[in-house]
């Protein structure tokens, strides 16, 4: 009996994966510079390898020369590659790049060319790429198109019935002399949801786009004139696209998407809207074409980017800023029941000195084919005087796993 629980255990002890030691590494991709290197989203390529892009400038809207760039860190290597430019327009910023490689190992580059120096002026563009693996040498592009959307009577339908519900809550916490300009701003909405331009102009995009069990494609994309998010969806690999409802809110932006075993859809929102300021949700059952009204969770957001992914093991998490007032914390939120609660897990930065604080933003997360979990973010350190110092900004990487994730509770 002794000599065969002995053998049983060693089969056991064979046949089931010892936990991975935790850890946590992280560098900074390139250099700080006084330059603005802001708005970072990573990929995995069919090789294994790791592609960042961002937006690099003298600024961001206000700057005509701002391009996205991009690097490699090339499987079982430690050293970033030398940055290379991915798209330039001459003489316009480009600004807010997302990638995604598709079922037919391409690679997808988004991006907004800001025309008049406002965002609400931006054009939605397009690259396609199936030679992209090179090791310091931009992708070599095959299409380029422009993401023209063409929101139908629909938008405007969506925006009177929805719109009113989302703001007028706020109205009883406005202070007396902000009354005037709520009102207006509400009436103005009203009126750009009549006018074709800018339904049509000035949606951008910021989190990856995601990928459906039936082959859809969708692209989260928002508008700085209206503070809420629209989806562009196409079934053909681009040959056609069509726009859903708009996901009307009280700044609902830049939405991220995480799909739950069900088919079901949510989108995770940060919050540009009045306080509270927190991450909002909204939940999609057609594929992203109509979503519920959005509304608060329980996760603070200062006005900042965010995004959210599923894991492997079935766990959702989302990566943040976890405050109201600044970009100093940068949070790791881990739920094991698809979104409906969630608790902070890690911190990849945590800067409390508040005077002179570090900003930490505008993250893109993902898990490789390994398990890895990799994250990208702008890496300003000392933000208010890091420009006037000389000493600038960069994007950093941070790697981690799942154990390392799961173990803590908050702390760094």
């Amino acid at each position: 009996m002794f000599l065969a629980a002995c053998l049983l255990a060693g089969l056991i002890a064979m046949t089931t994966p010892k936990a991975e030691t935790p850890f946590l590494r992280s560098e900074l991709i390139t250099k700080p510079e006084p330059l603005h290197n802001h708005g970072s989203c990573i990929v995995e390529t069919p090789k294994g390898n790791l592609l960042v892009c961002w937006y690099r400038g003298s600024g961001e809207r206000s700057a005509d020369d701002v391009a996205v760039v991009g690097a490699r860190l090339l499987k079982g290597r430690k050293n970033w590659s030398p940055m290379f430019v991915m798209h330039d327009t001459p003489g316009y910023p480009d600004t807010n790049p997302c990638m995604i490689v598709d079922p037919q190992n391409r690679l997808w580059l988004f991006w907004g060319t800001v025309l008049d120096n406002h965002w609400e002026t931006a054009l939605t563009k397009y690259k396609i790429s199936g030679k992209f693996e090179q090791a310091d040498s931009a992708p070599v592009w095959e299409q380029e198109k422009i993401l023209h959307l063409k929101p139908g009577e629909e938008f405007q339908r969506t925006v009177e019935r929805d719109l009113d519900k989302q703001w007028l809550p706020y109205a009883p916490s406005i202070k007396p002399d902000q009354k005037e300009k709520f009102e207006t701003a509400l009436k103005n909405l009203h009126e750009w949801a009549k006018v074709k331009l800018y339904t049509r102009l000035g949606w951008m995009t910021r989190a990856h786009p995601t990928f459906l069990a039936s082959g859809r494609m969708i692209v989260p994309l928002y508008s700085d004139r209206f503070d809420f998010s629209l989806m562009a969806l196409t079934d053909d690999g681009g040959a056609t696209w069509k726009v859903s409802e708009p996901l009307v809110g009280a700044g609902n932006v830049q939405p991220s998407i995480a799909i739950r075993k069900d088919g079901m859809l949510a989108a995770y929102f940060r919050d540009n809207g009045m306080a509270p300021q927190r991450v909002q949700v909204s939940e999609s059952k057609d594929e992203g074409m109509t979503w519920t009204l959005a509304k608060d969770t329980e996760l603070f957001n200062p006005g900042a980017g965010l995004e959210v992914i599923v894991l492997k093991s079935g766990r959702w998490v989302l990566i943040n800023n976890d405050t109201e007032d600044g970009r100093h914390r940068l949070a790791l939120h881990v739920s094991e029941d698809e979104g409906k609660t969630w608790r902070t897990a890690r911190y990849l930065e945590k800067d409390e000195s508040r005077q002179g604080a570090g900003s930490y933003s505008y993250p893109s997360i993902i898990q490789t084919r390994n398990g890895r979990i990799h994250a990208t973010y702008s890496y300003t350190p000392n933000a208010q005087n890091a420009l006037k110092e000389g000493k600038g900004e960069t994007i950093k990487h941070a790697e981690f796993n799942e154990t390392w994730l799961l173990e803590g509770r908050g702390n760094l």
